[in-house]
């Protein structure tokens, strides 16, 4: 896979994990290796030329002076070279204990400069470097000679970020972004290599973001004429969007994850799939936060960037500085076969490429590509107007399909009317029929079903319903403590932008009332900290809402959930499983709130990932260690970036193969097993 792998070296810890790094792949795939430094002798002789008129008035002579300039290009020279010698045979040492060819490199000049000059046409073809130097700071996230070798070097960069502490347990996951991209597939592959190679699990990641056009909407409806607001036609653009587009995203992302499935399947490497919706990067990056991947891989650029691209996308560029483990920038292209196919052997009648030209600009790459997926899963070599309607058909509610013959026309689709819905217990997406059987988006047969009468007992217990107008005129309904949550916020931008966020949500979960629980996600995501209100109770809200779902019929397991316990001031243990005295007491210990809620959801996680039957104290304290660790590789984290604990608290990890989103998990956040199951959400920046 790598043949000579090119290691920069200055003796700071993660230079010297970037060597340690670069000699297990050497080993695994018998490479070679050439380390190398830059010393900067040239700047040190501009610089005491630069302090010659301070010297001494018996050093400004003539003769003196040049002597003086003479002795100190030869220690600098001289000094400089000694030390790149000694950091360079450390190296040497090691890669002849380990039987590796080396070969010592040492260049004059800028670092960075020097470093791709020696790369230009070499035939290095993967370089190991570590994220900080010996320059760096308290604040540092990543030093510049890494920050600029990675954004302009044309070859695989795995950038060394995460030192591990002493006796601290291995790693077993890599972790690789899916868009679709050529790049994106070539960074799986590149993964199930090192995967093979190394004996670790692969998880692929899909984010979509389904909530910029409604911050954008939300945010230019004031300063618009009323003709151009006519003109625009806010209700029919968000009908399009969250009737066709929203769906049809979490579809083409999911079918991302598939064909990633069926490559690494036939690799020979298991690839687990995780769908998420949100900004990319922040998104990556919580889930890496709870995960502690042993490396990120990723392709230099995305699905959105021109091809002749030299430099980093920027969801690549924000991951690169935020990760909290390595990451690999690979150069590696694959195109899936599925793809192949439908560019070469598919054809499109004259009728149905003329259909295609009135869809609207912006989404006309994903209609293709979903009309083309499609073509080829029912065998299809010719597209044919009769294939469209079947996307459609797929693509969008049955009512939309015999409402309109263009997809462009689809934002005239009919509301369906307030009832059940049916929520996708895998990938969190919201059925268009409450009696739903099986998910258009991940083929998932699980579904939860939140009904009208369950939401009303819960906004009672906040206080009641206020109901508010949106933009385009929609209605929405807010509980009083949903509205004090959103108040929390003092910077009025972020309490728009977060706003808009939630009532996104909502109007994807097909819900016209924000409880609090439903806001309490999107507003912790922003401020990066619990969210408290004096004189709520987020376990009086649970035991509520476990009550509303018996009284309300309880569709789904939230029927399951019973009490179980209450600690000495009467907040409930609620849970769908069985506890042992000992195991329930246990948890009534952590004080009760957000760190008793996030505990029992991590207990309960284990649970299922165990197949346990009950839960026991042993279990507890599993749990319990867990998060322990957790938090303190979290702390770790954020120490060396300089930043505060707590910040952008990632969301819990899905239990299974698919990590759901936008489930509208956050209002039944503490009840299991309606627990979140995902991250959704993101800056709902333009």
């Amino acid at each position: 896979m790598y043949k000579s792998i090119y290691v920069p070296v200055d003796n700071s810890d993660h230079s010297n994990r970037a060597v340690a790094c670069a000699l297990d792949l050497g080993k695994a795939f018998s490479a070679k290796l050439v380390g190398c430094h830059v010393y900067a002798a040239k700047l040190h002789d501009y610089r005491f030329r630069q302090m010659e008129y301070t010297l001494p008035e018996e050093y400004i002579d003539e003769v003196e002076l040049e002597r003086q300039r003479k002795i100190h290009d030869s220690l600098i020279t001289m000094g400089l070279k000694l030390i790149s010698d000694s950091y360079l045979d450390g190296m040497s040492r090691r890669c002849g204990e380990s039987g590796l060819a080396f070969e010592p490199r040492m260049m004059d000049g800028k670092h960075h400069t020097e470093i791709l000059k020696d790369l230009a046409g070499s035939p290095h073809d993967l370089v190991v470097i570590g994220a900080l130097g010996i320059g760096r700071a308290r604040d540092s996230v990543i030093g510049s000679v890494c920050e600029r070798v990675a954004r302009q070097s044309d070859r695989d960069i795995w950038v060394v970020k995460h030192v591990p502490e002493p006796g601290e347990a291995e790693r077993d996951t890599i972790l690789v972004g899916v868009d679709g991209s050529p790049q994106s597939f070539g960074a799986l592959m590149t993964a199930v290599d090192l995967a093979r190679t190394f004996g670790k699990k692969v998880e692929a990641i899909a984010v979509y973001d389904p909530y910029l056009h409604y911050s954008v909407f939300n945010g230019i409806v004031n300063i618009l004429t009323e003709q151009a607001a006519k003109v625009f036609r806010f209700e029919e653009q968000n009908q399009l969007h969250e009737e066709i587009i929203d769906t049809g995203l979490a579809q083409i992302y999911q079918s991302h994850l598939e064909v990633g499935e069926r490559m690494g399947t036939e690799a020979g490497v298991a690839i687990k799939k995780t769908l998420l919706d949100g900004k990319p990067f922040q998104k990556i990056l919580d889930h890496a936060r709870k995960t502690s991947p042993w490396l990120i891989v990723l392709g230099r650029i995305g699905v959105h960037s021109p091809k002749d691209e030299t430099g980093l996308g920027s969801n690549v560029e924000n991951v690169l500085r935020g990760a909290p483990c390595d990451v690999l920038l690979s150069t590696r292209l694959e195109v899936p076969r599925l793809d192949v196919r439908a560019e070469e052997t598919v054809r499109w009648t004259p009728e149905a490429e003329a259909r295609m030209t009135h869809v609207p600009e912006q989404v006309k790459g994903i209609a293709r590509t979903g009309v083309l997926r499609l073509a080829l899963e029912k065998g299809h070599s010719v597209i044919t107007s009769a294939v469209i309607d079947e996307a459609m058909d797929r693509f969008m509610p049955k009512s939309a399909s015999a409402a309109t013959k263009a997809l462009a026309e689809a934002v005239a689709l009919e509301r369906a009317k307030s009832g059940p819905v049916s929520m996708c217990r895998a990938c969190g997406v919201t059925a268009t029929q409450s009696g739903a059987v099986k998910c258009t988006v991940c083929g998932a047969t699980d579904f939860e079903v939140i009904s009208r009468e369950m939401i009303e007992k819960i906004a009672a217990v906040e206080g009641g319903l206020q109901e508010e107008t949106t933009y385009d005129g929609r209605k929405l309904r807010w509980s009083e403590d949903a509205r004090k949550g959103l108040w929390t916020m003092k910077n009025a931008y972020q309490r728009r932008r977060v706003k808009a966020r939630v009532e996104k949500r909502a109007r994807m979960k097909k819900l016209d009332a924000i409880t609090l629980e439903f806001a309490r996600q999107v507003i912790e995501e922003e401020t990066g900290a619990p969210l408290e209100i004096g004189g709520s109770s987020s376990d009086v809200r649970s035991a509520s809402l476990a009550e509303a779902s018996a009284e309300a019929g309880g569709a789904g397991p939230s029927s399951e959930s019973r009490l179980i316990a209450r600690d000495d001031k009467k907040n409930p243990l609620i849970s769908t499983f069985d506890w042992t005295s000992e195991a329930a007491q246990r948890i009534l210990r952590v004080p009760a709130g957000f760190m008793r809620n996030q505990t029992q959801e991590r207990v309960e996680e284990l649970a299922r990932e165990r197949a346990a039957v009950a839960i026991d104290l042993a279990l507890v304290e599993d749990g319990i260690e867990i998060g322990k660790k957790m938090m303190a590789e979290m702390i770790a984290n954020y120490s060396a970036t300089g930043a505060k604990p707590g910040v952008a608290t990632p969301a819990r990890p899905a239990a299974d193969s698919t990590a759901s989103s936008g489930n509208g998990g956050g209002y039944l956040n503490e009840v299991s097993p309606l627990t979140a199951r995902g991250a959704s959400g993101q800056d709902g920046e333009a």
